[in-house]
């Protein structure tokens, strides 16, 4: 629900009442534990674009107008490899999004995708009063990495696993999702106060040199449901991911361990591994993942005593539990039902 939260802030300011577009795709924002289908989310991202014609969700200085992904898509078709494909999104962007500056570099045999801030975007006073995430800031630079990360792996046609990110604010409430959107390996370096923050997305070098295997006609069919239908490609090109999530609850409250996943796959515990760091994720980063989503709805929408939660999601003993769920939120169990409870 955090992206829901991220991709509306632009519209909070302007007296626009999102009733209408949450409903037209089955979003309930009042369910803060909700999981939701990658499809709906998919729905709300090109409503709310069509509504605003801003691909940029009213977040930036100036509006991103409709057809600017299909223009940056084209711009890269022709590119001979990704790091030339990479670098031509960059200069489009450069003219259309000035808020923001993307730029890509080899250090060290580490391809790095930069993503900078050239001027802060404004927040409430209460964020800036409290020290709090803005949460528009925060989605702007997942929206911006997704849509380049996404856009790079159906120009090369396959995926392309991020070692690490480094992203410019404090851990948001659900950066536990970072583990399966973004890599297992998602860093949180707070920006100091007025100043501007950098992100920082690291892969493999030789990846930069895949050819572009694209075409018009291939084009045509990416576009149809873009650009919210990228985030739907998270799900082909993280698919082992969600195989191992999926094997992970249904087994509950037994814990699988890496070599019993890695038979029902049919691969090597050495396998699995590897090709989970190939998709950017980590068999600790999805089991701690599923149970912290699994956690917060039992504990919004049942009674359940937080030792039967605690048991049915393959804790030994409570107190593990616990100090899970105060690194997954920052709060105590009972203090987080408590607040949910009060907020309905």
């Amino acid at each position: 629900m955090g992206f829901v939260t991220g991709m509306l802030a632009g519209i909070a300011g302007r007296g626009i009442d999102p009733t209408a577009l949450l409903k037209a795709t089955g979003i309930d924002i009042a369910d803060a534990a909700s999981r939701i289908p990658v499809e709906h989310y998919a729905a709300l991202y090109n409503r709310l674009t069509d509504e605003l014609d801003d691909e940029g969700f009213g977040l930036f200085s100036q509006p991103l107008r409709t057809g600017s992904f299909e223009f940056m898509c084209r711009g890269c078709l022709s590119a001979a490899h990704l790091a030339e494909a990479l670098t031509r999104a960059a200069r489009f962007l450069r003219v259309v999004l000035p808020d923001l500056a993307v730029s890509v570099r080899r250090v060290h045999g580490h391809a790095e995708l930069v993503i900078t801030e050239t001027r802060k975007r404004v927040c409430s006073p209460a964020l800036a009063a409290d020290g709090a995430n803005d949460p528009g800031r925060i989605f702007a630079f997942e929206w911006l990495l997704r849509l380049l990360h996404g856009l790079a792996c159906w120009l090369a046609g396959r995926s392309i696993g991020l070692d690490s990110v480094i992203f410019p604010y404090r851990r948001p409430a659900h950066f536990a999702d970072y583990a399966l959107i973004f890599t297992a390996d998602s860093r949180f370096a707070a920006t100091l106060p007025g100043g501007t923050g950098t992100l920082v997305a690291s892969f493999n070098a030789n990846l930069l040199d895949l050819p572009v295997r694209r075409d018009e006609a291939a084009l045509a069919a990416f576009l149809d449901g873009a650009p919210g239908k990228i985030t739907t490609l998270y799900r082909r090109d993280r698919a082992l991911v969600f195989r191992v999530r999926d094997l992970l609850r249904a087994a509950l409250p037994t814990t699988l361990t890496l070599d019993q996943i890695a038979v029902h796959l049919n691969l090597s515990a050495r396998s699995l591994h590897r090709r989970l760091a190939d998709e950017g994720a980590s068999f600790r980063g999805i089991k701690d993942a599923l149970r912290r989503d699994l956690a917060l709805a039992r504990l919004t929408k049942s009674s359940d005593s937080i030792a039967k939660i605690a048991a049915d999601l393959g804790y030994a003993d409570p107190s593990a539990f616990y100090r899970a769920f105060v690194e997954w939120t920052g709060v105590a169990p009972l203090h987080y039902r408590q607040r949910a409870n009060e907020a309905r």
